[in-house]
């Protein structure tokens, strides 16, 4: 390697590498931030409670439906709880017309009841009379909840800007939608889809201590007590006493906004300050799939500049911002360096010397080092809220399913934090597969929620 370009690569090296010191820096911060997001003035990470006031046992039977919006797709679920942590579940997708997605507000909730209509028409026979069918909504768009039926939006996200959505409650939308075509369906829950995650783990492996999401974004949620939930002291029902489970929404991807233990590059800052909004989300930018091959690109820009790599080519393609996606450093790092040849020449056109392809592959694994050691900070961060000393940790997304080596980096941070100082596969806390949240999560959460309003409980703050 060239001395130059060597001396940039270990620069590099030294910035984007995650000291024990700095975990635990960064895990003691959480705690603080975890702590102030619940109290009645809050913080960063705002810790919705999400009215989900029960474990799941796995003993749970009966017949539900769940509805997932995403971005693109609209996923109905018909999910048959069986009892003794078993499930079975069928679901199909339908498009959401992309006009749709910042239209009309009765044209996305007609869409969305006429098709769950025509799904319980081909599952259920076209004349289906029985009992109506509780549905779960899985809604993955920041929302205020006072109960686990009701859900205000506060803003639209993925893409979606439909008016006169924002500032209401949604699930009457959906409902009065439901009705005006006679849809056999109630509307008893609606979720989040990180939520759902450690729901349907908890369903499946009671030993589940929280859901966690590793993909475009980065989420978390777990069980907390009535009693540590400062902020909504006054609002709870008499049914709900201090033992009262409460599953808690971190949305942590907020987590440091103000910049006191991140240890940012200029490359994250540049990321921030170009991102549709600046200030927000900083951990988020750090470790979430959206944005590890921007880190590279940027890296390599910086490179360019100074006369290092990609010498008398011509790069205009690699200018465009994210012209890498997560799939860039993730490829590389299963298939080495010789690979990363093959994708620039393919890709940009840019032919890498032996040296080049090198230096890009050491630099996949470094970005992809970081974000598992950075990623659980924030499970260390809720193990030491709650003193949880084992357990699982349920994870889904596209980083912790695909990426390569990032459970293994992750388990490798989080023995440095606790110093178990064992075999890996003997650690007490352990990363975990998660089931499917937005549909057996949301089925799971309509379960409890309809048991709870059987037995004549509370599933809100008081009014």
């Amino acid at each position: 390697m060239t001395q130059t370009l060597q001396a940039a690569f270990e620069k590099t090296k030294s910035e984007l590498t995650v000291t024990t010191e700095k975990l635990e820096e960064i895990t003691n911060h959480f705690v603080e931030e975890l702590e102030k997001g619940i109290s009645p003035a809050g913080g960063n990470i705002p810790m919705n409670p999400t009215w989900v006031m029960d474990y799941p046992s796995g003993s749970e039977t009966g017949e539900y439906l769940a509805i997932d919006l995403g971005g693109t797709n609209l996923r109905v679920i018909r999910v048959t709880l069986q009892g003794d942590s078993k499930f079975k579940s069928v679901n199909e997708k339908y498009p959401i017309p992309v006009p749709m997605r910042t239209g009309n507000k009765d044209d996305l909730f007609d869409f969305i009841a006429k098709s769950l209509d025509d799904f319980i028409k081909h599952q259920y026979g076209e004349d289906y009379k029985g009992e109506k069918l509780p549905l779960g909504f899985t809604f993955s768009y920041p929302a205020h909840q006072n109960a686990i039926n009701h859900g205000v939006l506060q803003t639209w996200t993925k893409g979606f800007d439909i008016p006169g959505v924002e500032g209401h409650d949604v699930v009457p939308m959906l409902q009065a939608s439901l009705d005006k075509l006679n849809t056999p369906v109630e509307v008893v829950a609606l979720i989040n889809d990180t939520t759902g995650t450690l729901v349907a783990s908890k369903y499946c492996d009671t030993e589940t201590i929280m859901g966690l999401i590793f993909g475009t974004g980065c989420n978390g949620a777990y069980y907390d007590f009535a009693k540590n939930i400062p902020k909504l002291e006054g609002k709870l029902a008499s049914d709900i006493n201090d033992e009262t489970p409460m599953a808690i929404n971190c949305e942590y991807g907020a987590f440091d906004n103000d910049w006191k233990v991140l240890p940012r590059t200029k490359y994250d800052i540049q990321i921030d300050q170009e991102s549709p909004r600046p200030g927000q989300q900083f951990y988020e930018k750090m470790i979430a799939g959206y944005y590890l091959g921007e880190v590279l690109r940027l890296i390599l820009l910086d490179y360019y500049s100074q006369g290092l790599v990609f010498i008398n080519q011509d790069i205009k393609s690699l200018q465009v911002p994210f012209a890498m996606d997560t799939s860039f450093p993730s490829m590389i790092e299963e298939h080495g360096p010789e690979y990363a040849g093959k994708l620039f020449k393919d890709t940009f056109n840019i032919t890498l010397t032996k040296e080049e392809e090198k230096v890009i592959s050491d630099l996949c694994q470094i970005i992809g080092t970081r974000a598992a050691r950075l990623s659980v900070c924030s499970i260390a961060g809720i193990c030491r809220k709650m003193n949880y000393k084992s357990g699982h940790c349920a994870a889904d997304g596209s980083v912790f399913n695909r990426y390569p080596y990032f459970k293994e980096r992750a388990a490798a941070a989080l023995n440095e934090l606790f110093k178990w100082n064992t075999d890996p596969k003997d650690y007490p806390i352990k990363l975990t597969h998660a089931e499917d949240g937005s549909g057996v999560g949301a089925a799971v959460i309509a379960c409890l929620t309809e048991k709870r309003l059987l037995a004549g409980k509370s599933v809100g703050a008081k009014l």
